[in-house]
């Protein structure tokens, strides 16, 4: 019973360890890896590369592959990127075991002291996730060597090792590492306990390849619970982990049948020890299935097409009280919940923007259908923004990335001037009404004035929107020069709409909703300088931000 007590501690505390590990890895890098996924992942080889050293270094090859979910869940990548990411990330996890198969044992307590006193006495938030890290892996080792000294006394249970020794089934061998995996969710923890068995002569070590094939088709779980809520593609995305795994599998188990003993042989000539062993099999079974696979990644995306028939509903930018890429029906992730929200924000501002022109446009027609279809999508514009608001509050207590983290504050006062932009839309077509039951009349100079105003606010709020989007400041200062130029002339005009009332070319109807109209393109044109300055730091956006 102390055996069986002390095995369950060392367990927990393993994963324990890995948890805090891979959860301190994602807050302090989360976002720069995230950033070389969207950008290194253009061709198969790339995307492959960037897997191995993605999973590498988070250490969970089921992370890498749920983010991948994500990313096709919101068209950030399609299905050949994330079938490259996915095959490296096969490879990239094996890293664990190979790190657990280096006897770290003795030195675990040290580094866990290290890390918690860097955390008692330290007070930079940067610094203390990176002292998580070196915690995770303290405990990680620390529950290693309590699973350890409890495999050591195991040998000395005979009944055990009976049944251990009478594990010959190849098949059953392959199932227990699914259901395991399965269960525990990680294919880098049932290989390390696999790894620790055979180096205490409890495994056989023909039956550890055959684990560690289950262990594989195992991994597919977390993916594929991911994709249940997403669209069909992020469905697909999670079937070429699956049947990646599952040909992998076949295929190696078929070598195995006929050339076990030369396989044998060859991984124990660079393997010192039966811990190695298993470590660098795992190694080589991922590299072999890789190589094998790299050529045949166009019919496995079919092969999760054919899986996953048909399109998704579409689901248009312009379409009432609908999210897109966030909500209940979209995966979420933490690492790529910030993303997901910039595009959903990204699509309400077009709706915003669009709209405001559609006013503008009904203000000189004075067509009924488009004042009508402002005050519908202005109730969209509303619907997404306490959406998008409520989304910010659930993923702000989240685990986040630090730099999505900081960013959080910035995204609630965007989505607020997106908000804005669709409210001035609205007053704008509150004047075209008014214009219309009124009969007021606007004179052609003022229309082009207003035209000449708009076409500014349009380029001002494009460049902001696309530099949000991007995070890149590239116009900046086109956008800060552009402000200007549109502050300047709202004084112009007014002066020149005050000038035409006293000399009785315009009456004080028009002139009203002129003054109202060109006010309101002025704040426009400031809630997407706003917008702008929200890509810089939370100390450069309060000093430059213009607000109403």
């Amino acid at each position: 019973m102390g055996m069986i007590i002390e095995m369950a501690g060392g367990l927990g505390l393993f994963l324990f360890g890995m948890s805090i590990m891979s959860e301190s890895i994602e807050k302090v890098a989360g976002a720069k890896l995230r950033r070389i996924l969207e950008i290194f992942t253009s061709n198969r080889f790339m995307g492959i590369i960037v897997g191995i050293v993605f999973t590498g270094i988070i250490q969970s090859s089921s992370a890498c592959t749920a983010m991948v979910v994500s990313f096709v869940n919101a068209g950030l990548m399609n299905l050949y990127q994330a079938a490259g990411v996915i095959l490296g990330a096969n490879i990239g996890t094996t890293v664990t075991s190979q790190l657990v198969s280096f006897n770290l044992s003795a030195v675990a307590p040290v580094i866990l002291l290290f890390g918690v006193l860097i955390t008692m006495f330290c007070k930079k938030q940067n610094i203390k996730e990176m002292a998580g890290i070196i915690i995770g892996f303290g405990i990680l080792f620390v529950g290693l060597n309590t699973m350890k000294d409890a495999m050591s006394a195991v040998r000395d249970v005979k009944e055990v090792t009976d049944i251990l020794m009478s594990l010959k089934n190849p098949l059953l061998a392959i199932l227990v590492g699914t259901v395991l995996t399965s269960i525990i969710q990680s294919s880098s923890v049932t290989v390390s306990i696999v790894l620790l068995m055979a180096s205490q002569d409890l495994l056989e070590l023909p039956i550890t390849l055959y684990i560690i094939l289950g262990c594989n088709i195992g991994a597919c779980t977390t993916a594929l619970l991911a994709s249940l809520s997403g669209k069909k593609d992020a469905k697909r995305a999670a079937l070429i982990h699956f049947w990646f795994n599952v040909i992998g599998t076949i295929m190696i188990y078929i070598v195995l049948q006929f050339a076990m003993e030369p396989v044998i042989a060859l991984i124990g000539s660079i393997s010192s020890d039966n811990g190695r062993f298993v470590a660098n099999a795992h190694t080589i079974i991922k590299i072999v299935q890789v190589i094998v696979m790299i050529p045949f990644i166009k019919p496995l995306v079919k092969l999760a097409s054919v899986c996953v028939p048909g399109q998704d509903e579409k689901v248009f930018y312009r379409e009432d009280h609908q999210l897109k890429y966030i909500g209940e029906k979209v995966v979420f992730n933490p690492a790529t919940a910030v993303v997901e929200v910039v595009k959903e924000m990204d699509r309400m501002a077009s709706l915003a923007a669009e709209n405001l022109n559609r006013a503008m446009n009904a203000l000189i027609t004075l067509d009924e259908e488009d004042i009508e279809e402002v005050y519908k999508v202005e109730e969209n514009i509303n619907f997404l923004n306490h959406a998008i608001t409520e989304y910010l509050v659930k993923i702000n207590q989240s685990p986040l990335p630090i730099e999505d983290l900081k960013s959080i504050g910035g995204l609630f006062h965007v989505v607020n001037d997106i908000e804005r932009i669709g409210d001035h839309a609205e007053n704008v077509a509150d004047a075209a009404r008014s214009r219309k039951q009124s009969g007021v009349a606007i004179s052609k100079e003022a229309q082009k004035e207003l035209g000449e105003m708009l076409d500014m606010v349009n380029t001002i709020v494009r460049y902001a929107v696309d530099m949000f989007v991007k995070d890149d400041d590239s116009h900046m200062q086109e956008i800060i020069d552009l402000e200007n130029r549109v502050d300047e002339l709202e004084r112009a005009l007014q002066q020149a709409h005050v000038t035409r009332l006293t000399k009785g070319e315009c009456t004080p109807e028009a002139g009203m909703i002129f003054a109202d109209v060109i006010s309101g393109l002025e704040r426009v044109a400031d809630h997407a300088t706003n917008i702008a300055f929200a890509i810089h730091s939370q100390e450069e956006s309060e000093g430059a931000a213009v607000t109403h």
